[in-house]
């Protein structure tokens, strides 16, 4: 039987994203695996898979919004700028206030710049910043534009000058520049460490299972967010084919509230099956990912 859908994993530390993958397929019994986005190896917490037909769709869930809990270490920088990395420099950060750290850490909210560090994934003419960083190299990189919802930070009680710090932010957002940044405002330097996602979107730390328990959920949870339409079996049809459709003929027109009104949008059959998901074209809507086939094939 064919296994189609999406799997929420607890990541434990120590492990890869590719190595939950390939955890994944041996217990799911399926190659056909693939993540959402990759978490660093020291952090913990969801990482969203897309299994058979699903991992079309893991585009639409790589770019949604991110949660985590961390915690900052005052007055010590790294050259990972997390606690897996060599220290690089010490500071007497000892006198920081939570209110100084709560201010600095509401001025690193909203739509910000950061620039990549050189442990990520990120490719830098041709090759990962962590290949040419293990290299002993490192180059110019381009600051990106990211946005953080949300930056609080608290004093953790009995540890020195360390902060536990609770971020949402948009994909794409590096939580340990956040950390080193934060360090940097208030004087000094600082790395991050206990790095935990706690939610890709919707996806949170209830719905995650450790690998070895994944759990298959239906195809249609990868694409929740999006704004939905269902259709009759002579539409689904067309939909199988990957035809070109009039957002009439869709039922985008008549069911779609204007905010959505532009697409993405993810079509199911009557009895709410997820069948493709469709964007605008033109005046009408084409198949951007069909995950269902025509009859009999």
């Amino acid at each position: 039987m064919r296994l189609d859908g999406v799997a929420v994993i607890d990541k434990p530390a120590g492990w890869t994203s590719h190595d939950v993958v390939a955890k994944a397929r041996g217990v799911l019994g399926t190659r056909k695996v693939g993540h959402s986005g990759t978490l660093d190896p020291d952090a913990t917490g969801v990482l969203v898979l897309g299994v058979g037909r699903a991992t079309r769709l893991l585009r639409y869930v790589t770019g949604l919004p991110k949660s985590y809990e961390a915690e900052i270490v005052l007055g010590v920088e790294t050259d990972t700028l997390d606690s897996t990395g060599r220290v690089t420099a010490r500071h007497d950060m000892a006198e920081v206030s939570a209110e100084q750290a709560g201010e600095a850490a509401a001025a690193l909210t909203g739509e910000i710049l950061q620039t990549p560090p050189m442990v990520s994934a990120v490719k830098v003419g041709g090759r990962r910043l962590h290949t040419l960083a293990r290299a002993g190299l490192e180059v110019e990189r381009e600051a990106r534009r990211v946005t953080v919802h949300r930056f609080d930070v608290a004093p953790v009680p009995g540890t020195g000058a360390v902060l536990r710090a609770v971020v949402d932010c948009s994909s794409g957002t590096y939580v340990r520049v956040l950390a080193a940044d934060l360090g940097r405002a208030l004087g000094g330097g600082a790395h991050l460490r206990n790095l935990r996602r706690t939610a890709v979107g919707s996806f949170g730390l209830a719905d995650a299972r450790l690998v070895e328990s994944a759990e298959v959920l239906p195809m249609a949870h990868a694409v929740k967010h999006l704004a939905g339409v269902r259709v009759g079996p002579e539409v689904a049809a067309e939909v199988a084919h990957g035809r070109v459709l009039g957002l009439g003929r869709l039922g985008v027109a008549e069911t779609i509230e204007a905010a959505a009104a532009s697409g993405p949008w993810a079509v199911h059959d009557s009895e709410g099956e997820l069948l493709a998901v469709y964007e605008r074209f033109r005046d009408g809507a084409k198949p951007a990912v069909v995950v269902t086939g025509p009859p009999g094939s």
